[in-house]
Order: C-alpha cells, then structure tokens, then sequence
C-alpha cells in the first residue's frame, strides 16, 4: 500500500515518521515544492532575524534521521492537480505520480498586498527565502513598516528592533488580535511595542506603496505617510488548495475533513497541518488551526488511522509567540468564552488570561513567561474544569 504525502514541512514530515513508528514499512513517497531539506517554520520569524541570530533554519531532521526513514523524497516539485480517479498527482515537473493513499499537507500561503509582487524591499514571511531576504535588508534598513500587528507582525518587529531599525506597525483593528482574544487582553500584549520603542498604529489601513522598482514609502488610508525601505506584510494566510481545484474535493476555508481528517466523501485520501479543516473531536465542531503543534498531532491521528490504530485523543489548540524576550502562550479557544480574569503585563512577564464558558469552565487562557500556569490551564481546559481551582490572584 503506497502512500503518497504532498507537502515536506511540519505536518508532511511528522506524518511520515509517525507512520514509521507504527509499524508502516511500504512505500512513502513526500514531495515538497522547496528545493530545500525539510526545515522548522517557527525560527523563521524568531530566532533567524534577531540581531546574531543563526544564518540557517532548523532542520526537521538529522540527515542519519532522514536516511532511517526510508522515503522517496523529491524536493523542489510542486503539485499541479490531483486526479482522484485515477489517483495520481500531477507535478509541475511533468510526472504523474500514482498513490494508494494520499496526504494533502500543502500548508498555507501569506496574503499578500496588491500590486506589490515584484517591488523591492516588500516582504512576507512564509519561507527560509523570504527570512534570509529579511536578514539581509535589516542590515541596512532604517525605517522599516510593518503592516499587521498579530503574531507574525509582531515577532518581525521585534527582531527589526534588536537591528536597531525604526519599526512601525500598521493595525487595521482598533486592538490587535481583539478578534481572537478581545480588546482588553489584545491591549496589554500591543503595550509591549512601544515599551521597546516601536510605534503602533491602530485603527487604519494601508491605501498604497510609495515607489518605482524599489519601495520608499507606505501611504496609509488616513492620508498619513511613512517612510519605508523595508516592508513586511503580515495579514494572514491561505490554504494552498489552488492545485486542488480541479479535484472535485470539497474546498472551502481548506480541505473539508471528517473528525479522523479523512477527506469528506473520499477513501484513503487525507488532509493535514494547516491545510486541514476538521470536525474537532473536543469542539464538536469544524476547525481549520494554523498550528504547530496541530501539524504534529494531525501526523498521529493520520498513522493511527492508516495503520489500523485507535487515534489519539483529541488535543487543545495551543500556540506561542516570543516577542522582545517574552513567550506568550495561548491555549484553548478565546472566542468561546468570557474575559474572567485578567493579572499582569508582558513587559513584567507575569500576564495571565482566563476565559470561562457559560457553566463557568475553563476555554481558554492566555500566559506569559510562566509554564506551570500554562500547564495547570491546559488540564483545566481539557477537564472541562472551572477556573477558579487554578489559584489565580485578583484581576489587575
């Protein structure tokens, strides 16, 4: 039973391992348009672009790994169309490639500004390209925009800072992230930005770039101009399902899956990573997660299935953000509850969040700089617990 996996990052690659670990010794074949050894995304916008950072990504695998792992692994091939019928995979490199089974693990692409593809100095961050570009133009950047204040934005602006660069962020809402965790917890992780001396503009757009080949300057929807010789565009993302078009799949915000991510309406075809918009086992209801970490556990529950396995729990959504020396960490679903208690800054490294359902239980928590609360909230929220057995201190 042959199993073809399209796309070699996070969710790809851990699919692949976790099928080797249960036992699975036919043919794995993992196709990846970069031309690069799989690597780990989160870096890109960490580690890569402060100031003395490392040059390369982190690699997913040792090269003794990848050898033990015995896949047929094609690198720098981009998947074109998918025939479910004949159950092949068409490739930009022109070959048809057969499968038994298929995991679609494509990820996602960076929205980009209109009419700024081939401009100079206009970024997004998705790829080790794109971060050694970024590396490269903070050198000599001196004014430096950012438009979108949420994680991907923020993390840029960090880094651009230990550069030494003037840093402007550009937010569309009043609050950044309030449509994820409310204006009140947004507020007092956007206050982290001008206590590093970055400047946050709430509340207004970007009408157009300034410039000929090269971008000089960002004019704002207000009539607002600011001087630019480094932008990075950070407004979110995109299922890469364009190849799928064709597929007759069911495609709307992703690829539709059942709750064990085999594609609806499908037999041995699988979705997984960001790509994948499942019937959430805990939730009760559909989710597409632009996650890490549900990259990794997307990976178990595709092995456990194909190998005839019980699949594992359900996990809580979780991410992280590290921003001028903080890590913050979100765990759980913010919009599925009430703000109940709210303690501390970013700055001070001591924020934590609560939001409680309507029965008074935990749905989600906010964290900063403190692993054992993280961990408490985490039980709390997969218990379906109340919040007020964490031992959390007075709202402030």
């Amino acid at each position: 039973m042959s199993i073809l996996i399209v796309g070699a990052s996070v969710a790809g690659i851990r699919t692949a391992q976790a099928l080797r670990m249960r036992g699975f010794d036919e043919t794995i074949t993992l196709v990846g348009e970069e031309p690069h050894r799989p690597y780990d995304k989160p870096p890109l916008s960490k580690e890569m672009l402060v100031a003395g950072g490392p040059a390369a990504p982190v690699p997913l695998l040792t090269d003794d790994q990848l050898a033990d792992l015995g896949v047929d692994l094609r690198l720098g091939v981009r998947a074109t169309a998918l025939d479910v019928a004949a159950r092949r995979v068409s490739t930009g490199v022109g070959d048809s490639l057969p499968f038994e089974r298929l995991v679609i693990a494509t990820g996602v692409r960076p929205r980009r500004l209109p009419g700024t593809d081939r401009m100079a100095g206009v970024h997004t961050l998705r790829t080790v390209e794109d971060a050694v570009a970024l590396r490269n133009g903070l050198v000599t950047a001196r004014h430096v925009v950012v438009v979108g204040a949420g994680f991907i934005g923020a993390e840029f602006a960090a880094a651009a800072r230990s550069h030494g660069a003037s840093v402007t962020l550009v937010e569309a809402q009043d609050v950044p992230l309030a449509h994820i965790l409310g204006a009140e917890v947004g507020g007092r992780l956007a206050e982290v930005h001008a206590g590093a001396g970055n400047t946050l503009l709430t509340g207004v757009g970007v009408s157009r770039l300034v410039g000929e080949d090269r971008v000089t300057a960002v004019v704002l929807n207000d009539g607002r101009t600011l001087p630019a010789d480094l932008v990075v565009v950070g407004i979110g993302a995109s299922p890469a399902t364009g190849w799928l078009e064709s597929s007759g799949l069911p495609i709307a915000d992703g690829v539709d899956c059942e709750a064990d991510l085999r594609v609806v309406g499908t037999e041995g075809i699988y979705a997984a990573g960001d790509v994948a918009r499942r019937a959430h086992p805990f939730y009760g209801f559909d989710l597409r997660i632009e996650h890490w970490t549900n990259a990794n556990d997307h990976a178990g529950i595709i092995a456990a299935v194909v190998t005839g396995a019980v699949p594992p729990p359900a996990q809580i959504p979780y991410v992280w953000s590290d921003q001028y020396g903080h890590r913050i960490q979100i765990v759980g679903r913010p919009v599925l509850g009430d703000l109940e208690h709210l303690a501390g800054s970013v700055a001070g490294g001591d924020l934590v969040a609560a939001y409680t359902g309507p029965s008074g239980e935990l749905v989600a928590a906010v964290v900063v700089d403190d692993p054992r609360t993280l961990m408490k909230c985490r039980k709390a929220i997969a218990g379906r617990r109340s919040w007020t057995g964490l031992g959390l201190v007075a709202s402030t």
